[in-house]
């Protein structure tokens, strides 16, 4: 990384800490039961803490698009990437308005990709919704097996299979319905077919409304790395309808919390105590904390990604964790922990490393294995990781430049971090022997 660690931050969040605005949709009221935390300004040399938006909708270098008068949208957040901007449309219901989705359709032919699993809630309502009143749509699916092991090039090929065979144009609209596993799939099948086609995210994963949905981050696994083959490719709109939450199993309910937690620690102090007073609620799965703690998350995701939307240093920052946690990942077996457990394991070990290196206090450290155990996550890898199997797994990560292992570390009050490479080796492996048993 060239220059100074934090150059690379320092430069995008001397751009506009404003990139995106949540708004309400036109004649809906105030919909928000939980008020929004007063944030932090943009401090310079590591990642900016969120900044306050307002209820209303910015001038934006393309339009935006508003959903109907008596809309169940309850919140609508803006992907600022000028004419390839997007919008998240955050409510309960939202799957039972036909124009919502219909709007983004591009052309006449549309192929749904999902799984066994939300196929048999999810996938009738959804084709209704995409051709009720509008018969010149028709609509193909594409069923794939569930699970993080079968985000692979064979399981890929299903998808540009269907597509082929029934002789989609580029014209067509691919959906992604489901997890973080079919977005990332379907993303990069839209990416790669024809050479580039339409797609909607439609999240039923708390883990894909508040993270992996937004931001066009696409692609597969490979045996010796997680999503190391992709593309960035940003979809039409975000459909996020709250109420697939009620049919996800607390494990993965806990699994998205985990992502939740960590644009707290690095960009945003309030939402972090926020969560520390309501993780029983959300947990509980109340509506009112759910769908705030859905909204903060969306609001920070797209202001990094509008800042720096092909991660070239801020953007980075977003995967607080994922280097211990991806390597979990890929060392036990895709599948075999959840992608939010490896990732709370991995914040964990960020943090010891980082108060290792004198760069936070020990009461953040304590903060955050709290908060992880009230979310029922674990806080420690499998016995199965070895010093030697993080190390090997950890090398070929993507934030690995010029052969320099690259991690975001937490540095200063909570709600700051950094992404840099300089670092005192020692203190990795000084994490790495205290968590593993050989």
């Amino acid at each position: 990384m060239a220059g100074s660690p934090s150059s690379l931050l320092a430069a995008a969040a001397s751009s506009s800490c404003a990139a995106i605005s949540s708004r309400l949709p036109r004649g809906a009221p105030a919909a928000a039961s939980i008020p929004s935390p007063s944030r932090h300004s943009c401090p310079p040399l590591r990642a900016s803490p969120a900044r306050r938006h307002q209820s209303r909708v910015v001038a934006s270098a393309a339009p935006t698009m508003q959903p109907p008068a008596e809309s169940k949208v309850s919140t609508v957040v803006d992907v600022d990437l000028g004419d390839r901007s997007y919008p998240i449309y955050i409510g309960a219901g939202l799957l039972d308005e036909p124009d919502l989705l219909q709007r983004h359709v591009h052309g006449k032919r549309v192929l749904v990709v999902t799984n066994t699993t939300v196929a048999p809630l999810y996938l009738e309502k959804v084709t209704w919704a995409l051709t009720h009143n509008n018969p010149n749509v028709s609509v193909e699916s594409v069923i794939l097996p569930d699970g993080e092991k079968y985000k692979d090039m064979d399981t890929l090929m299903k998808v540009f299979d269907k597509a082929i065979e029934t002789r989609l144009d580029r014209r067509c609209t691919f959906v992604a319905l489901g997890g973080g596993v079919i977005g990332d799939m379907c993303g990069f099948a839209a990416a790669a077919f024809l050479r580039g086609v339409n797609f909607i995210q439609i999240p039923t994963t708390l883990m894909a409304q508040v993270d992996s949905s937004v931001g066009g981050k696409t692609g597969i696994n490979h045996p010796l790395g997680k999503n190391l083959i992709g593309a960035f490719y940003q979809p039409q709109c975000v459909l996020i309808d709250t109420n697939t939450l009620n049919t996800l199993p607390d494990r993965e309910l806990a699994s998205g919390i985990a992502e939740v937690v960590k644009y707290g620690l690095i960009r945003d102090a309030p939402f972090f105590e926020w969560q520390e007073k309501n993780m029983s609620a959300l947990l509980a799965r109340e509506p009112s904390a759910l769908a705030y703690a859905i909204k903060r998350s969306c609001e920070n995701k797209a202001e990094v990604v509008a800042q720096d939307e092909k991660e070239s240093g801020l953007r980075a920052t977003l995967n607080l964790g994922h280097t211990f946690g991806h390597a979990i990942e890929t060392g036990t077996g895709y599948g075999a922990w959840l992608h939010g457990e490896a990732v709370a394991a991995g914040t964990v070990m960020a943090t010891d490393m980082s108060h290792r290196l004198g760069w936070i206090d020990e009461s953040i450290k304590k903060r955050v294995v709290d908060i992880l155990e009230q979310a029922k996550l674990p806080i420690t890898p499998p016995e199965s990781m070895t010093v030697e199997k993080f190390k090997s797994i950890m090398a070929v990560d993507k934030k690995v430049a010029d052969g320099l292992l690259r991690l975001i570390l937490l540095k200063g009050p909570l709600g700051s971090c950094v992404f840099t490479g300089e670092y005192d080796r020692k203190a990795l492996d000084e994490t790495l022997h205290a968590f593993c048993n050989n």
